[in-house]
């Protein structure tokens, strides 16, 4: 049986394990955090937890100023920032229970409006869809090997050579950087109102 509850400190190595093997079959695989993220605003961080293992989390930052957390909005708003679940124990409502009791908790907080960036894993933004986030819009995540940084990208410092870079591409030509460089993921914004 699935318990959700707070996160604790103690939580911390559980929380960066459950989070990097639930990124490891997806766009983010190389997104790898050492320790838990903290948050400048208030949050709601969840985890899921089943016979004392966590098999999901989801960490949500909320605004009580317009404009501290989320992007372009009129309203009081929220940004998921870390959703994961075990691949092991995908498909049985954990995700979803994580984002029922936290947008619970933030109707109670005045929070109107609930944001989340992910890349293009079709099944993941079908996810989002399926519960009601509508497609806002997108940038490019670019990642950049070894020659394309020289191109791009030089350094002040003597002797130190740039191996591989990351860059957002904001502009309107998306499919001439999709061409140009080995890899390369649509970002998209989802928003939910609540």
């Amino acid at each position: 049986m699935v318990r959700i509850r707070n996160y604790r400190e103690d939580d911390n190595l559980k929380w960066v394990r459950c989070r990097v093997l639930s990124f490891l079959d997806t766009a983010y695989y190389d997104d790898v955090l050492k320790e838990k993220q903290h948050y400048k605003n208030s949050s709601i961080e969840l985890v899921a937890e089943i016979d004392d293992k966590i098999v999901g989390l989801m960490d949500t930052e909320y605004e009580i100023e317009k404009g501290a957390v989320c992007y372009k909005s009129n309203e009081l708003g929220a940004v998921i920032w870390h959703l994961a679940v075990l691949p092991e124990y995908r498909n049985k409502g954990i995700s979803t229970a994580l984002l029922n009791q936290t947008i619970n908790i933030l109707k109670g907080k005045d929070i109107k409006v609930l944001q989340a960036w992910t890349r293009d894993d079709i099944w993941v933004n079908d996810w989002y869809k399926k519960r009601g986030f509508n497609w806002r819009e997108s940038y490019l995540h670019v990642y950049k090997n070894r020659k394309d940084c020289d191109e791009f990208v030089q350094t002040k410092v003597e002797n130190v050579v740039i191996c591989s870079c990351f860059a957002h591409y904001v502009g309107t030509n998306k499919e001439e950087i999709k061409d140009t460089f080995e890899r390369v993921h649509e970002c998209n914004l989802y928003e939910l109102t609540i």
